[in-house]
C-alpha cells in the first residue's frame, strides 16, 4: 500500500485565481496514480446549491469521469447563494457557520479517502464567522497548505502578503503554483516567481496555463503537482 499523503488545502491569494482549476488537478493527478482522492469545499458561496452550474463542487464532478453521475453536495459542507464572504453570505439567509462541522466532514471522508483535497473560499482573510478567517480553518483541520497565485501582474504583493499571514500562524505553505488563463508574457512569469521565491523562500511549483479542455488537461500541466509531491516526500 503507498504511504497515506493526508489532507491538501488548496487556498488561493484571491477569488478567482484558479483555486477549483488546481483542485481538478489535483484530483485527476492522484486517481492515475490509482489513490482515491476526495475534493471537498467547505464553504461555497455564489451559487443556489452544491448542484448549481456555478459551484464549484458541479465543475469538479464534471470534469472528472469516475465522479460523474454522482451528487456533488456530498463535496460540499455549507452552501449560500449570495457571492460574498461566507460568514456574510450566511447572515443573508439567517444562518451560521459552526466551523467545527468543518474537521467532523473532513475527518470522515479521509477514513476513506486519501488524499483530502479541500479547496478554500475566496482568498485568507476572507470572513467566516464573527471573530473567524478563512485561514482559521485552515490549523483546525491539519492540512498541508498549497497556494494558488495568479502568474501575472499585480502576484508578488498578493502572494507574499499570503505567505505571511499563513506564517504568522504558524502556518508553512507546502508549495506556491501560479495559474495563468490570460497568456501573461513570459517574462513577466518569469520575474514574478523570481521575486516570490527570493522574498518568501518558497520555491514555485510552476505555472499551470489555460486548459482548452478540462477532461483531458496538458500532461505540462500536472508537472508542477510532481514537484509538491516530490517535495513533501523529500521533508
Amino acid at each position: 500500500m503507498p504511504e497515506k499523503i493526508g489532507s491538501i488545502y488548496v487556498v488561493g491569494t484571491d477569488t478567482g485565481v484558479g483555486k477549483t482549476v488546481l483542485s481538478l488537478l489535483l484530483v485527476q493527478f492522484f486517481l492515475a496514480q490509482g489513490r482515491r482522492p476526495f475534493y471537498l469545499k467547505p464553504l461555497q458561496t455564489g451559487c443556489r446549491d452544491a448542484r448549481d452550474e456555478a459551484s464549484d463542487a458541479a465543475f469538479v464532478y464534471r470534469h472528472v469521469a469516475s465522479l460523474r453521475g454522482r451528487d456533488p453536495a456530498e463535496a460540499v459542507v455549507y452552501c449560500f447563494r449570495n457571492p460574498k464572504a461566507p460568514f456574510f453570505a450566511a447572515r443573508d439567509e439567517g444562518r451560521e457557520i459552526d466551523l467545527a462541522r468543518v474537521p467532523a466532514v473532513a475527518a470522515e471522508k479521509s477514513r476513506f479517502h486519501d488524499p483530502l483535497i479541500l479547496e478554500a473560499a475566496g482568498g485568507l482573510l476572507v470572513p467566516v464567522g464573527p471573530e473567524a478567517l478563512m485561514v482559521d480553518t485552515i490549523g483546525r483541520i491539519g492540512a498541508r497548505v498549497v497556494l494558488a497565485a495568479r502568474a501575472g501582474l499585480g502576484t508578488i504583493n498578493h502572494t507574499l502578503l499570503s505567505v505571511e499571514a499563513l506564517r504568522a500562524r504558524y502556518l508553512e505553505p507546502a508549495g506556491i503554483v501560479f495559474l495563468d488563463a490570460a497568456g501573461t508574457a513570459p517574462d513577466l512569469i518569469a520575474e514574478n516567481m523570481a521575486a516570490v521565491e527570493r522574498y518568501s523562500g518558497i520555491r514555485v511549483a510552476g505555472v499551470i496555463g489555460r486548459i482548452p479542455d478540462f477532461d483531458h488537461p496538458p500532461a505540462e500541466f500536472f508537472r508542477p503537482l510532481e514537484f509538491l509531491l516530490k517535495k513533501e516526500e523529500q521533508m
